[in-house]
């Protein structure tokens, strides 16, 4: 759990993905394009993906993927985001952590 908490405060948008998640593809373009350049981890291609999907559902993650962090918090998935973007809120959210710049 150590090593997603540590990876997800490394960015300023951190995104759990796997490559075949269509909901993981979308979530990533639609933070795109607000401008913001997300670091991306899949975890079915990354050497310890199965360890950290596993902590990500430790931390209460379901499904574990996608799982995004902004400004080194964990925020959640896919409904998370949706949610924060039909309210207008994901804009501020990605200026406060410095992830865009107006």
């Amino acid at each position: 759990m150590d090593v997603v908490m540590k990876l997800g405060a490394s960015s300023a948008v951190v995104i759990f993905t796997k490559s075949s998640c269509c909901i993981s593809h979308t979530i990533e373009t639609l933070i795109r394009s607000f401008g913001a350049n997300p670091t991306v981890y899949e975890l079915d291609t990354h050497p310890n993906g199965k360890q950290m999907e596993k902590a990500l559902m430790e931390l209460g993650c379901q499904p574990s993927v996608p799982t995004i962090f902004i400004g080194k918090e964990l925020v959640g998935g896919a409904n998370e985001i949706m949610s924060l973007n039909v309210r207008g809120k994901l804009k501020q959210l990605l200026i406060r952590a410095n992830a865009i710049w107006v």
